[in-house]
């Protein structure tokens, strides 16, 4: 059974939730989400002798939300996942991170790979750091129109999406889906000048069977404080490659694991496509092959909870021994 507490980790309190015994796994969710984006997990993985872990990551949820924009970077991110393993009485972890939480997880393995058993991410693959900051370029390929820059106009999308949370992330998880028309032609995310993005997003009339009522009630819930803590980590892109510049052209070395859905649109980002066909080469210690979810969008441990589970499983119980 699922339990929930609070717990001090590197200076805020996060809540967690947490289920199981055994070697610790973290599962770090992604933007806009919680703990609850891993619900399908917590059984499957406690049942097979580990101990599940899933923060509300800062900026989100039950979980402190700082007022200041710089204590979102990745390395304040890294820092509560170094802190919560530490806090649970843990000197190692397996960590599992999917879309923002990737990037998390990636960057844990890669900046303390003494405390990181192994890793896996979902949907963003490893963080082979570009020539120049995101935010520039992507102000420079479209104009200013890709959805990172819209989010990092002060104040604009934290109104957009607070005007209406259920409606705001019934929508995001719709469009970002398999299921959305158009899923998998790798439309870049772009929002016009002057518009928001939500007026341009298919409004389903009836959910994914994968995706309820109750879990779309228990998602808004947790934006009850807005979306300005989630939309902080978007603005720290610029810094976070400025901050990780000392690992220019390092790679994660611990053992990994990356999945990804064929119909997701970050894989189709800009670069991302070629980046996945080389990561067999670029990662030392890939565990096999990326794992190629078949008509799978963004959401691939909600959308895909059987696939992802046996894939983590099997990652997990290998390294396990």
């Amino acid at each position: 059974m699922v339990e929930h507490r609070m717990i001090d980790v590197n200076g805020i309190r996060l809540h967690i939730a947490e289920e199981g015994e055994g070697p610790l796994v973290v599962l770090l969710h992604g933007f806009p989400e919680s703990w609850h984006s891993w619900h399908h997990q917590f059984g499957p993985l406690s049942a097979a002798g580990f101990r599940v872990v899933a923060p509300d990551q800062r900026g989100y949820g039950r979980s402190d939300h700082p007022d200041d924009v710089t204590e979102y970077s990745i390395l304040h991110l890294v820092g509560d996942v170094v802190g919560l393993i530490r806090a649970l009485g843990e000197e190692k972890a397996y960590v599992v991170g999917h879309d923002w939480g990737a990037p998390v997880a990636w960057h844990t393995a890669l900046l303390r790979p003494d405390v990181v058993q192994g890793v896996a991410g979902l949907s963003v693959p490893p963080p082979f750091r570009g020539t120049e900051p995101p935010l520039a370029a992507m102000e420079r390929m479209f104009d200013g129109r890709f959805y990172w820059n819209y989010f990092n106009q002060p104040g604009v999308a934290d109104a957009e999406f607070a005007k209406d949370p259920r409606t705001t992330l019934r929508k995001f998880f719709f469009m970002a889906s398999g299921d959305a028309p158009g899923a998998g032609e790798g439309k870049q995310p772009l929002i016009e000048h002057g518009r928001g993005w939500l007026e341009t997003m298919p409004d389903p009339e009836i959910l994914p069977e994968w995706f309820t009522d109750t879990d779309l009630d228990v998602l808004a819930d947790s934006f009850s404080k807005g979306f300005t803590g989630a939309l902080n980590w978007y603005r720290n892109l610029d810094r976070n490659w400025e901050l990780t510049a000392a690992w220019q052209g390092a790679v994660v070395n611990v053992p990994a694991l990356y999945v990804y859905g064929d119909r997701d649109l970050v894989p189709a980002f800009p670069g991302t496509p070629e980046l996945i066909a080389a990561l067999p080469d670029l990662m030392p210690n890939l565990w096999r092959d990326p794992v190629r979810l078949e008509g799978c969008g963004h959401w691939t441990q909600q959308e895909r909870p059987a696939e992802v589970n046996a894939a983590l499983l099997n990652f997990l119980t290998d390294l396990r021994g």
